[in-house]
């Protein structure tokens, strides 16, 4: 492929896709954190655009080196995300259920951002693929409009995770936590 506005459109719409899943993610954490700074924000986003970057070029340089094993590895992509989405899920479920009203909410823990992050872009490895005709510099250029356009989306959902989370207050993380656990199930049931 040349470089041309098909490109950056293609790019764009593959960062829309791909961002759905960090963008109900943000949403829940939202809600989870409804008095959560502007500068949390960003770095919420941006470790969500940070994966949604990595995982597209890891798969290209897999397709341009290590073919055969990513393919027996894609069979397990679905499993790692239900797995990971049902765990911070359930965690985040049983503490709403366990949480008094008056506490104050926790915030997601670096490790359970990054736990978040893996989970909602592990399937973009497979984006790998089809952006494989790029070369390496196309390929860098389509993950950071990738990783724009998800910047910009959770960061949305996060503006919108935090307004409802202020009205919902105790049952945020209840309803955070769900939000998780159907996100893993439908990533899990759509690759059957």
């Amino acid at each position: 492929m040349n470089w041309s506005l098909r490109f950056f459109i293609n790019s764009m719409l593959l960062g829309v896709g791909l961002a759905m899943d960090a963008f109900s993610v943000s949403m829940a954490n939202g809600l989870h954190e409804p008095g959560m700074n502007r500068r949390r924000m960003g770095t919420i986003a941006g470790v969500f655009a940070g994966f949604q970057a990595l995982m597209p070029l890891l798969g290209w340089i897999c397709v341009h080196t290590v073919v055969q094993l990513f393919e027996g590895f894609t069979v397990f992509i679905p499993w790692i995300a239900l797995v990971l989405l049902a765990y911070i899920g359930g965690k985040m479920l049983l503490e709403g259920i366990r949480q008094k009203e008056e506490e104050e909410t926790e915030t997601v823990s670096r490790g359970g951002l990054i736990l978040q992050g893996v989970a909602t872009s592990i399937d973009a490895l497979s984006v790998g693929f089809t952006i494989a005709e790029y070369g390496p510099v196309m390929a860098v250029v389509c993950a950071a409009i990738i990783a724009a356009v998800t910047f910009v989306i959770c960061w949305g959902g996060l503006l919108i995770g935090r307004k409802f989370g202020t009205h919902l207050a105790g049952k945020a993380s209840i309803l955070g936590g769900a939000i998780l656990i159907f996100i893993g199930l439908e990533i899990f049931v759509s690759s059957l």
